[in-house]
């Protein structure tokens, strides 16, 4: 449903900038440059909000702040990295490479998006899993605006392929509302069918942006909303499944910083890195994938 969605998107709006540039180009050039301009910029001036609004907010937080120049330069990677994502990966290739399930007994992977995206978004770990000649398999959380509960079903289904591929229990490789669909996995299903769960700007206390979130899932993402809190107070937490949290100084997403962090678990900081960039930070997926082997 998101591929189709981010297909209409994509093409809508490449449709409308090519009319109203034509529109414009016999009647006054400057207007149809400037407009082209003001049309590539947008994306990047959101991004920009995002980054100041959790610059703000997380000079409140016990993990220190990222420099000036960091924000910068996170904003600057993240605008390149987002619309590559958004509007390339997930749209257009999100099948291009499908779930491989080698019958090898070498240990496979389950890989979670998150919100707002698809299977697409994992492309190039895809391609270096394959090449690896690992089993993995890549879900889809639908429905896309509907409860983070509903996707535990969807991430067993996936487990329990890999398992039956590769006699052994996968790690489960999750980027932002992903880690928490995989907490609600660990409430409902047992933890040893799993043997390490990765979260990648995963916001495990809630993020302060969802505030202005009004889908069902963007609501329960919310800092102390009842969601949040009952997923804390029950097991899908360290104490059942060794966790690794990757989490930025930078994320312009998952904020306050500290939100990404879990007590008890491997906490890896990967500086000045955005929200999306980070889950394509050359070490964070060397040193995850070094994992299968721990």
């Amino acid at each position: 449903m998101i591929a189709r969605l981010q297909q209409c998107l994509v093409l809508g709006g490449l449709l409308a900038a090519i009319a109203w540039t034509s529109w414009w180009w016999s009647r006054w050039p400057l207007v149809a440059v400037l407009s082209l301009l003001a049309l590539t910029c947008t994306h990047a001036t959101v991004l920009a909000m995002e980054f100041a609004a959790a610059y703000r907010i997380s000079a409140r937080d016990p993990i220190p702040r990222a420099s000036a120049l960091q924000w910068v330069k996170a904003w600057l990677a993240e605008s390149w990295a987002a619309p590559r994502v958004f509007c390339w990966y997930q749209p257009f290739r999100s099948r291009a490479v499908p779930d491989r399930l080698p019958a090898d007994g070498r240990r496979g992977v389950v890989l979670v998006h998150g919100f707002l995206c698809n299977r697409g978004f994992w492309n190039p770990w895809l391609r270096e899993l394959h090449a690896d000649d690992r089993a993995f398999v890549a879900v889809n959380l639908e429905p896309v605006f509907g409860s983070i509960d509903h996707y535990a079903q969807t991430i067993e289904d996936a487990i329990a392929q890999v398992t039956a591929a590769t006699s052994q229990p996968p790690m489960l490789i999750c980027h932002s509302m992903g880690g928490l669909a995989a907490r609600a996995w660990l409430r409902d299903f047992d933890a040893e069918r799993v043997h390490r769960i990765v979260t990648i700007g995963t916001p495990h206390r809630g993020t302060w942006l969802a505030r202005f979130g009004h889908t069902v899932n963007g609501r329960q993402m919310r800092v102390e909303a009842e969601w949040m809190q009952g997923i804390e107070s029950e097991h899908a937490s360290t104490q059942q499944v060794l966790f690794t949290c990757w989490y930025s100084n930078c994320d312009n997403i998952a904020f306050p910083i500290s939100t990404a962090t879990m007590p008890g678990a491997d906490n890896r900081l990967a500086a000045g890195r955005g929200h999306v960039e980070m889950a394509f930070d050359p070490r964070v997926r060397r040193e995850t994938l070094a994992l299968l082997e721990r």
